[in-house]
């Protein structure tokens, strides 16, 4: 298996990482305490993912307003930057490299979260969507729009969180811009009916995106900055592809290519079937590789043989595996082996305690 182009390094940013197995964010759920801090056992879950080229962490958010799921950790507080203090010093005892992923969920969420008052999103409209609070799952709150002050406070918050994971010892953070979260919703017509400087042209629905990458990078340095991308997402958390769709997030990841030091654009395949959703591209890494010169990560549903070729093929740098690695901590061993993966339990996704999360098996010898 030396030759198999997964095993091969890759340099992200500054720094060369030992291969293109990357390990996806996934909300686990496991911040069960007041403070929304990382855990001792959340450091043991990612200590164990190690030998993933990079490890991104879970969704973060930037602010108590970002929150839209219980049991989720925060990167806002000296709380939790020390809580994950403990996760980056055990990733990297154990020779890993972890960027934190950074979030602010938007409309995703329930009024339960914000003392009683409406989530925040770039316009009025309600994703009509669930979300898993104290009570069990809730339809989401209709929220409010967002001023512009506000959306000029919440760009601040992502550079002070950006600021927070380097001092808790994280090698870089991605921005979280996709799967209907904040910044997706100003991108689509479906969420942002704005009129003013953050609505209508393409231009103005990505202007809140540039304005957070660059006070983001200019505080850490665009090498250590990652954002990612889902352009076909569709028929979830509230978002529908249109005509204008593609085109906004081709000229979103054309424009990226100015940022000559970014560390990577990290896309998603579509997560539910759009062969039949008009407008709609089914293949994003080799769609986007022709418009993209940077590093390009892509996940969703990949196996080691198709994420092999993708990258063989040129279409991306590295692949980022999800659900694989919850169940195989050793995930990278297995596909240097071409070993059998474990089938993972997603009754165990977003429960508490190490059932599911930090019990399984890796291969003998």
């Amino acid at each position: 298996m030396q030759d198999n182009v997964l095993l091969t390094p890759v340099k992200i940013g500054n720094g060369e990482l030992p291969n293109r197995i990357f390990m996806s964010p996934m909300t686990r759920s496991r911040a069960d305490n007041p403070e929304h801090k990382a855990t001792p056992l959340i450091a043991e879950y990612y200590s164990q993912r190690a030998s993933a080229g990079l490890i991104i962490t879970e969704g973060s958010q930037v602010s108590p307003q970002a929150v839209g799921y219980i049991n989720t950790p925060g990167i806002y507080s000296p709380e939790q930057v020390e809580g994950w203090k403990r996760v980056t010093k055990a990733v990297h005892t154990s020779g890993g490299h972890i960027f934190c992923q950074l979030w602010h969920v938007g409309r995703i969420s329930h009024a339960d979260f914000h003392q009683g008052k409406p989530p925040v999103a770039p316009s009025a409209i309600n994703a009509h969507d669930k979300v898993f609070t104290r009570e069990g799952f809730k339809q989401t709150s209709t929220p409010r729009a967002m001023t512009i002050e506000e959306i000029h406070n919440v760009t601040q918050d992502f550079r002070r969180a950006a600021h927070n994971a380097i001092e808790a010892g994280f090698n870089g953070v991605e921005i979280h811009s996709a799967n209907g979260y904040l910044f997706h919703q100003f991108f689509v017509n479906c969420a942002n009916t704005r009129i003013d400087i953050y609505g209508g042209s393409r231009d103005n629905k990505a202007r809140f995106f540039f304005e957070t990458l660059d006070a983001v990078g200019k505080s850490i340095g665009f090498e250590r900055v990652g954002v990612r991308l889902n352009p076909s997402a569709h028929g979830f958390f509230g978002i529908a592809i249109d005509k204008d769709t593609i085109p906004t997030f081709e000229y979103i990841v054309e424009r990226l290519n100015d940022y000559t030091d970014l560390a990577y654009v990290h896309f998603t395949e579509p997560m539910v079937p759009v062969d039949n959703v008009p407008y709609a591209v089914k293949d994003i890494a080799k769609h986007f590789r022709p418009r993209y010169r940077g590093k390009l990560i892509i996940n969703c549903g990949f196996r080691a043989d198709s994420a092999r070729q993708v990258i063989e093929e040129g279409h991306a740098d590295a692949v980022a595996f999800g659900k694989p690695f919850i169940a195989n901590p050793d995930l990278v061993d297995r596909i240097a082996r071409g070993a059998k993966w474990n089938r993972w339990d997603d009754t165990t996704f977003y429960t508490t305690g190490p059932k599911g999360y930090t019990d399984y098996p890796t291969l003998k010898g």
